[in-house]
């Protein structure tokens, strides 16, 4: 591969158009143009434009006994689809899938409504060209004239719908989030329904551990009154200088919500931890519609 490596490692790997049942172990290159997987006697180049999904864990079920740790790519051939299961160690991968996603995401060219709602409101923001980059947990946009970032921590939905942006319908994400107290709606449209399609499911891919590590996490009124408050006050401050509450109950709630990892003492205080701050979005959110 002449062009710059971005990911370079051993896995396995298995084709749906292979001439065998099991998984080839093999080196797995990724360029910015390209997806190269050799094996010993099995080579395939997959073109980053081919790519029309990437899916982290998920297995087709006929390969399920035979992977833990993957990354699944759809793409397209002359002769139909097909899919690839790559394979390495826990790390490995999610490095794999994070790399890939954005080789695909950074640096494109997107049209964003910021915000097109505010509270529940619609604001007549006009639609801008961005570029888009992902990194770390957020979103970024950058227009020229100004940029904004959305935090997906603060994300409390997002649905695929077309949207009429400039005199064209156009892919687009509609993404609800609460950067501070109020509840936004920002949409971002791509000309392309296949990389609109691979920014849902980095989305997806990077919600989705803290949404099911909520699932079973039951609270309580006070717990709820206190995670507000903390909100609401600027984390760092003092619970206990802001609920009016009892101080020894209002501990006892804290000492329940630091067990349910949902906020930890840092230098400065008390402060929400991701999934601290899912919650309490999740609550504006309910609040303000």
């Amino acid at each position: 591969m002449s062009e710059r490596v971005i990911a370079d490692f051993v896995g396995r790997f298995y084709l749906t158009d292979m001439d065998r049942s099991e998984p080839v172990r093999g080196r797995i290159m990724l360029s910015p143009k390209r997806l190269v997987l050799a094996g010993e006697d099995d080579k395939v180049t997959i073109p980053m434009g081919a790519m029309f999904d990437v899916s982290v864990g998920h297995v087709p079920p006929e390969m399920r006994g035979f992977f833990s740790d993957t990354v699944t790519i759809a793409y397209n051939t002359d002769s139909g689809r097909r899919m690839a299961v790559v394979e390495g160690d826990g790390d490995t991968i999610e490095k794999f899938a994070t790399v890939l996603f954005k080789a695909h995401l950074n640096g494109r060219e997107v049209t964003v409504e910021h915000p097109a709602r505010r509270g529940g409101r619609v604001v007549d923001s006009p639609a801008k060209q961005a570029r888009l980059t992902v990194n770390d947990g957020t979103l970024s946009f950058d227009s020229g004239d100004g940029s904004f970032t959305i935090d997906l921590a603060t994300v409390t939905n997002f649905e695929k719908e077309r949207r009429t942006l400039g005199g064209e319908s156009r892919p687009a994400l509609s993404v609800s989030h609460v950067p501070r107290t109020t509840s936004l709606v920002s949409v971002v449209a791509l000309s392309s329904d296949r990389v609109m399609n691979l920014l849902g499911r980095y989305l997806r891919l990077e919600y989705s551990d803290i949404v099911e590590s909520l699932s079973d996490v039951s609270l309580s009124d006070e717990e709820v009154q206190v995670l507000l408050a903390i909100y609401s006050a600027g984390e760092g401050v003092d619970p206990l200088e802001v609920v009016a509450a009892d101080a020894s109950q209002t501990t006892m709630v804290l000492n329940g919500l630091r067990e349910k990892e949902l906020v930890v003492d840092g230098d400065e205080g008390t402060e929400l931890t991701p999934k601290g701050r899912v919650v309490v979005n999740s609550r504006l959110e309910e609040v303000n519609n």
